[in-house]
Protein backbone atom coordinates (compact mmCIF):
# COMPACT_ATOMS: atom_id res chain seq x y z
CA UNK A 1 0.00 0.00 0.00
CA UNK A 2 1.80 3.54 -0.45
CA UNK A 3 1.57 6.23 1.37
CA UNK A 4 1.06 9.75 0.59
CA UNK A 5 4.22 10.37 -1.02
CA UNK A 6 7.08 7.98 -2.09
CA UNK A 7 10.71 8.26 -1.87
CA UNK A 8 12.85 8.10 -4.92
CA UNK A 9 16.48 9.12 -4.96
CA UNK A 10 15.79 11.17 -1.87
CA UNK A 11 13.23 13.50 -3.61
CA UNK A 12 9.58 13.32 -2.22
CA UNK A 13 6.81 13.11 -5.14
CA UNK A 14 3.15 12.99 -4.88
CA UNK A 15 1.14 10.26 -4.91
CA UNK A 16 -1.53 10.29 -7.78
CA UNK A 17 -4.31 9.66 -5.12
CA UNK A 18 -2.89 11.86 -2.81
CA UNK A 19 -2.91 14.87 -5.39
CA UNK A 20 -6.43 13.62 -7.07
CA UNK A 21 -7.78 14.32 -3.17
CA UNK A 22 -5.74 17.65 -2.40
CA UNK A 23 -7.51 19.06 -5.63
CA UNK A 24 -10.86 17.85 -5.42
CA UNK A 25 -10.88 20.10 -1.67
CA UNK A 26 -9.33 22.66 -2.94
CA UNK A 27 -11.70 23.19 -5.92
CA UNK A 28 -14.74 25.75 -4.42
CA UNK A 29 -18.19 24.52 -4.28
CA UNK A 30 -20.44 26.02 -6.06
CA UNK A 31 -22.48 29.04 -4.65
CA UNK A 32 -25.96 28.33 -4.21
CA UNK A 33 -25.75 32.52 -4.21
CA UNK A 34 -25.70 32.57 -8.05
CA UNK A 35 -28.68 29.46 -8.26
CA UNK A 36 -30.31 31.59 -5.89
CA UNK A 37 -30.75 34.65 -8.20
CA UNK A 38 -30.79 32.60 -11.42
CA UNK A 39 -33.94 31.59 -9.69
CA UNK A 40 -35.52 34.81 -8.61
CA UNK A 41 -34.48 36.43 -11.95
CA UNK A 42 -36.62 33.69 -13.97
CA UNK A 43 -39.50 33.65 -11.51
CA UNK A 44 -42.80 34.55 -12.91
CA UNK A 45 -42.99 37.60 -11.34
CA UNK A 46 -39.75 38.98 -12.08
CA UNK A 47 -40.48 38.45 -15.67
CA UNK A 48 -44.48 39.88 -15.26
CA UNK A 49 -42.33 43.09 -13.68
CA UNK A 50 -40.16 43.00 -16.63
CA UNK A 51 -43.19 42.88 -18.92
CA UNK A 52 -44.57 45.91 -16.89
CA UNK A 53 -41.99 47.68 -17.24
CA UNK A 54 -41.74 47.45 -21.32
CA UNK A 55 -44.99 48.62 -21.63
CA UNK A 56 -44.75 51.43 -19.51
CA UNK A 57 -41.53 52.15 -21.63
CA UNK A 58 -43.04 52.09 -24.86
CA UNK A 59 -46.34 53.96 -23.51
CA UNK A 60 -43.89 57.43 -22.37
CA UNK A 61 -42.32 56.80 -25.66
CA UNK A 62 -45.55 57.55 -27.74
CA UNK A 63 -46.18 60.19 -25.48
CA UNK A 64 -43.30 61.93 -26.27
CA UNK A 65 -43.14 61.66 -29.58
CA UNK A 66 -46.48 61.57 -30.75
CA UNK A 67 -46.79 59.78 -33.65
CA UNK A 68 -50.30 61.06 -34.12
CA UNK A 69 -48.88 64.07 -35.43
CA UNK A 70 -48.17 62.11 -38.62
CA UNK A 71 -51.72 62.68 -39.33
CA UNK A 72 -50.73 66.58 -39.41
CA UNK A 73 -47.64 66.73 -40.44
CA UNK A 74 -47.42 63.53 -42.87
CA UNK A 75 -44.38 61.37 -43.84
CA UNK A 76 -40.85 61.87 -43.89
CA UNK A 77 -40.22 62.80 -47.35
CA UNK A 78 -37.03 60.65 -47.66
CA UNK A 79 -39.00 58.07 -47.28
CA UNK A 80 -41.51 56.79 -50.09
CA UNK A 81 -42.13 53.66 -52.10
CA UNK A 82 -41.91 50.39 -50.81
CA UNK A 83 -39.30 51.33 -48.26
CA UNK A 84 -41.69 54.00 -46.43
CA UNK A 85 -44.54 50.80 -46.51
CA UNK A 86 -42.19 48.70 -44.47
CA UNK A 87 -41.42 51.70 -42.24
CA UNK A 88 -44.87 52.00 -41.51
CA UNK A 89 -46.00 48.84 -41.24
CA UNK A 90 -43.02 48.21 -38.11
CA UNK A 91 -43.90 51.27 -36.37
CA UNK A 92 -47.98 50.54 -37.09
CA UNK A 93 -46.72 47.12 -34.75
CA UNK A 94 -44.66 48.76 -32.40
CA UNK A 95 -47.47 51.20 -31.62
CA UNK A 96 -50.48 48.94 -31.00
CA UNK A 97 -48.00 47.58 -28.62
CA UNK A 98 -47.82 50.49 -26.36
CA UNK A 99 -51.61 51.30 -26.51
CA UNK A 100 -52.00 53.48 -29.50
CA UNK A 101 -55.64 52.96 -30.81
CA UNK A 102 -55.56 50.94 -34.33
CA UNK A 103 -58.71 53.39 -35.97
CA UNK A 104 -55.98 56.44 -35.47
CA UNK A 105 -53.15 54.11 -37.27
CA UNK A 106 -55.63 53.34 -39.81
CA UNK A 107 -56.73 56.18 -40.54
CA UNK A 108 -52.77 57.09 -41.14
CA UNK A 109 -52.66 54.89 -43.25
CA UNK A 110 -55.22 55.84 -45.51
CA UNK A 111 -54.21 59.50 -45.65
CA UNK A 112 -50.28 58.19 -46.10
CA UNK A 113 -50.84 56.23 -48.27
CA UNK A 114 -54.34 55.96 -50.14
CA UNK A 115 -56.93 52.76 -50.15
CA UNK A 116 -54.69 49.85 -51.25
CA UNK A 117 -51.15 50.39 -50.36
CA UNK A 118 -52.56 51.90 -47.14
CA UNK A 119 -54.95 48.50 -45.92
CA UNK A 120 -52.14 46.39 -47.07
CA UNK A 121 -49.42 48.04 -44.77
CA UNK A 122 -52.23 48.46 -41.67
CA UNK A 123 -52.63 44.69 -41.90
CA UNK A 124 -49.11 43.59 -42.08
CA UNK A 125 -48.62 45.88 -38.95
CA UNK A 126 -51.73 44.68 -37.24
CA UNK A 127 -50.55 41.45 -37.35
CA UNK A 128 -47.03 41.95 -36.49
CA UNK A 129 -47.91 43.69 -33.43
CA UNK A 130 -50.49 41.80 -32.34
CA UNK A 131 -48.13 38.81 -32.78
CA UNK A 132 -45.20 40.83 -30.60
CA UNK A 133 -47.94 41.71 -28.01
CA UNK A 134 -48.67 37.89 -27.65
CA UNK A 135 -45.10 36.78 -27.62
CA UNK A 136 -44.54 39.06 -24.73
CA UNK A 137 -47.34 37.99 -22.62
CA UNK A 138 -46.72 34.27 -23.36
CA UNK A 139 -42.97 34.59 -22.42
CA UNK A 140 -43.37 37.23 -19.37
CA UNK A 141 -46.90 37.00 -18.04
CA UNK A 142 -48.93 33.90 -18.69
CA UNK A 143 -46.80 31.78 -15.89
CA UNK A 144 -47.97 34.57 -13.34
CA UNK A 145 -50.97 35.82 -14.32
CA UNK A 146 -52.55 32.08 -15.30
CA UNK A 147 -53.28 31.11 -11.24
CA UNK A 148 -54.91 34.25 -11.01
CA UNK A 149 -57.95 33.64 -12.96
CA UNK A 150 -60.55 33.42 -10.72
CA UNK A 151 -64.35 34.38 -10.94
CA UNK A 152 -66.80 33.34 -13.16
CA UNK A 153 -66.07 35.99 -16.05
CA UNK A 154 -62.41 35.17 -16.28
CA UNK A 155 -62.73 31.86 -16.20
CA UNK A 156 -65.32 31.64 -19.05
CA UNK A 157 -63.46 34.16 -21.17
CA UNK A 158 -60.03 32.07 -20.55
CA UNK A 159 -62.13 29.02 -21.00
CA UNK A 160 -63.57 30.14 -24.88
CA UNK A 161 -60.20 31.31 -26.00
CA UNK A 162 -58.24 27.98 -24.73
CA UNK A 163 -61.01 25.88 -26.52
CA UNK A 164 -62.03 28.07 -29.50
CA UNK A 165 -59.21 30.18 -29.66
CA UNK A 166 -59.61 30.88 -34.14
CA UNK A 167 -63.73 30.80 -33.54
CA UNK A 168 -63.11 33.62 -30.15
CA UNK A 169 -60.53 35.82 -31.93
CA UNK A 170 -62.93 35.90 -35.31
CA UNK A 171 -65.29 36.99 -33.23
CA UNK A 172 -62.92 39.80 -31.59
CA UNK A 173 -61.60 41.28 -34.30
CA UNK A 174 -64.87 41.46 -36.51
CA UNK A 175 -66.89 42.95 -33.83
CA UNK A 176 -65.41 45.96 -32.49
CA UNK A 177 -65.80 46.05 -28.35
CA UNK A 178 -61.95 44.78 -27.01
CA UNK A 179 -59.29 46.85 -27.09
CA UNK A 180 -56.46 45.55 -29.29
CA UNK A 181 -53.89 45.07 -27.07
CA UNK A 182 -56.61 43.95 -24.76
CA UNK A 183 -57.05 41.66 -26.61
CA UNK A 184 -53.87 40.02 -27.30
CA UNK A 185 -52.85 39.74 -24.15
CA UNK A 186 -55.89 38.16 -22.96
CA UNK A 187 -54.86 35.39 -25.76
CA UNK A 188 -51.17 35.00 -24.36
CA UNK A 189 -52.68 34.45 -21.02
CA UNK A 190 -54.86 31.63 -22.32
CA UNK A 191 -53.84 28.22 -23.42
CA UNK A 192 -54.43 29.79 -27.35
CA UNK A 193 -51.95 28.41 -30.00
CA UNK A 194 -50.15 30.48 -32.18
CA UNK A 195 -51.13 29.76 -35.31
CA UNK A 196 -54.83 29.94 -34.66
CA UNK A 197 -54.32 33.57 -33.06
CA UNK A 198 -52.17 35.05 -35.90
CA UNK A 199 -54.68 33.52 -38.48
CA UNK A 200 -57.55 34.75 -36.95
CA UNK A 201 -55.87 38.14 -36.17
CA UNK A 202 -55.26 38.57 -40.17
CA UNK A 203 -58.40 37.12 -41.48
CA UNK A 204 -60.47 39.07 -38.75
CA UNK A 205 -59.02 42.52 -39.05
CA UNK A 206 -59.67 42.89 -43.03
CA UNK A 207 -63.23 44.44 -42.92
CA UNK A 208 -62.59 46.81 -39.98
CA UNK A 209 -59.32 47.85 -40.81
CA UNK A 210 -60.08 48.46 -44.48
CA UNK A 211 -63.24 50.58 -43.69
CA UNK A 212 -61.45 52.80 -41.53
CA UNK A 213 -57.81 53.04 -44.35
CA UNK A 214 -60.72 54.12 -46.83
CA UNK A 215 -62.08 56.65 -44.27
CA UNK A 216 -58.57 58.08 -44.11
CA UNK A 217 -58.11 57.91 -47.93
CA UNK A 218 -61.71 59.76 -48.56
CA UNK A 219 -61.62 61.80 -45.75
CA UNK A 220 -61.47 65.07 -48.38
CA UNK A 221 -64.59 64.04 -49.37
CA UNK A 222 -67.00 63.13 -46.41
CA UNK A 223 -69.68 63.20 -49.00
CA UNK A 224 -68.53 60.90 -51.56
CA UNK A 225 -69.88 57.50 -51.79
CA UNK A 226 -66.81 55.80 -50.73
CA UNK A 227 -66.51 57.15 -47.38
CA UNK A 228 -69.85 57.17 -46.73
CA UNK A 229 -69.98 53.20 -47.21
CA UNK A 230 -66.82 53.09 -45.40
CA UNK A 231 -68.16 54.81 -42.49
CA UNK A 232 -71.31 51.88 -42.42
CA UNK A 233 -68.97 49.41 -42.41
CA UNK A 234 -67.49 50.71 -39.08
CA UNK A 235 -70.86 51.69 -37.80
CA UNK A 236 -72.89 48.34 -38.23
CA UNK A 237 -70.16 46.12 -36.81
CA UNK A 238 -69.77 48.61 -33.55
CA UNK A 239 -73.81 48.24 -33.11
CA UNK A 240 -73.77 44.16 -34.09
CA UNK A 241 -71.27 43.78 -30.96
CA UNK A 242 -72.99 46.24 -28.47
CA UNK A 243 -76.44 43.86 -29.09
CA UNK A 244 -74.13 40.81 -28.85
CA UNK A 245 -72.79 41.82 -25.59
CA UNK A 246 -75.94 42.81 -24.37
CA UNK A 247 -77.63 39.57 -25.08
CA UNK A 248 -75.00 37.56 -23.94
CA UNK A 249 -74.16 39.19 -20.54
CA UNK A 250 -76.49 37.41 -18.08
CA UNK A 251 -75.29 34.15 -19.67
CA UNK A 252 -71.27 35.02 -18.94
CA UNK A 253 -72.93 36.18 -15.40
CA UNK A 254 -74.62 32.68 -15.02
CA UNK A 255 -71.55 30.65 -15.76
Amino acid sequence: MLDATTRSGGTATASPRATATELAVAAPAPSGLSVRCTRVLLSPWTRLSLLVVLLAAAASAVLIYEPQRLLAHGWPPQLDGAAATVVFAVAYGLCTVAFVPRPLLNLAAGALFGSQLGTGAALAGTVLGAGIAFGLGRVLGQDALRPLLRGRLLNAADGQLSRHGFRSMMAVRLFPGVPFWAANYCASVSRMGWLPFLLATALGSIPNTAAYVVAGARASAPTSPAFLIAMACIAVPALVAAVVAWRKRHHLRSR
